[in-house]
């Protein structure tokens, strides 16, 4: 990858241990994303996707390695790094504009009120939220409180959005809309997204590239799946595509198995620097630009530094 938007070079966050040594819950973690990327990390509770996605966002310092975003190495929290957590986590007391609007006056402090409202509106309308500014979190539902976070982290108009598992406390109706209005805004507005998940066909959905990591402690990076689905692909069809299954099932069957085995069977011959690039159903070699695929049942793999 050249455009690398996002370099992750070398991380690693560690604890103190009760034996008096340290736990590592990842080491030596190299990834880097291009601009735009919708970029997902799967893996099992524990692995470090959080603690990865808090170094991004400023709020965690890694014990070791960097973070450099778009040139300029993290040293702490900024408003080019938008994050939306589990939670809304709005102000209960502010209405849907207030909330926004809140947003918007920490990135423009020169801006007036009316200047402010205006601009958070146009986040509001982005998000489907026409005609609820004035309620508060307690008359919201619960897809309409992430809405308001959402339209709260775009406001701010940010160089990258971190999801720490935004839609996993949502029935699967409210999830599957958001979940269209993420990929739609997204597209729309070029957003370099890094998003945690444990939902497959979330990450299939709406993911550029899957990333894999393996149990922790002492977790590594063991895959990047690159998605080869259509990028206008639709939640009516996508799972219809000949691809599908072979993505699916290819990223199952390393959460069933190879999450707990990858490590002791890579041994020495791993390089974290070095990361298989997967495109699962592919034939060798993999045509990534290709408008349309083959079905196969066996995942093509490339090296890339």
């Amino acid at each position: 990858m050249t455009d690398k938007f996002i370099s992750i070079e070398g991380i690693a966050r560690r604890f103190p241990a009760a034996n008096g040594g340290t736990t590592a819950v990842f080491d030596d973690l190299w990834l880097s994303m291009a601009r735009g990327e919708f970029v997902c990390a799967i893996g099992h509770s524990g692995c470090g996707k959080t603690t990865v996605l808090n170094i991004l966002a400023g709020l965690d310092t890694p014990s070791a390695g960097t973070v450099i975003v778009d040139g300029q190495a993290i040293e702490g929290p900024s408003l080019d790094r938008a994050v939306i957590f589990q939670g809304h986590a709005l102000l209960p007391w502010r209405t849907v504009l207030g909330n926004v609007a809140y947003a918007v006056s920490s990135r423009h402090r020169d801006w007036g009120k009316a200047r402010i409202a205006q601009h958070a509106q146009k986040f509001i309308d982005l998000v489907g939220l026409t005609g609820a500014e004035h309620k508060r979190p307690a008359e919201l539902s619960g897809g309409m409180k992430q809405r308001v976070g959402i339209a709260r982290a775009l406001s701010i108009e940010p160089k990258i959005m971190l999801m720490d598992e935004p839609f996993s406390a949502l029935d699967a109706l409210t999830r599957g809309t958001l979940q269209d209005e993420v990929r739609r805004i997204c597209q729309e507005t070029g957003q370099t997204v890094f998003m945690i998940t444990h939902d497959v066909d979330e990450a299939i959905y709406l993911a550029d590239k899957v990333v894999l990591m393996t149990n922790g402690p002492g977790a590594v990076l063991a895959e990047i799946v690159e998605n080869p689905l259509p990028k206008s692909r639709a939640r009516g069809d996508f799972h219809k595509h000949p691809l599908y299954y072979a993505v699916r099932n290819h990223i199952i069957d390393f959460l069933v198995d190879r999450s707990r085995s990858f490590i002791a069977e890579a041994g020495a011959a791993y390089d974290p620097r070095k990361i298989a690039i997967v495109r699962p159903g592919l034939p060798e070699p993999a045509i990534a630009s290709s408008p349309s695929w083959p079905g196969s049942s066996r995942p093509s793999t490339s090296l890339r530094s």
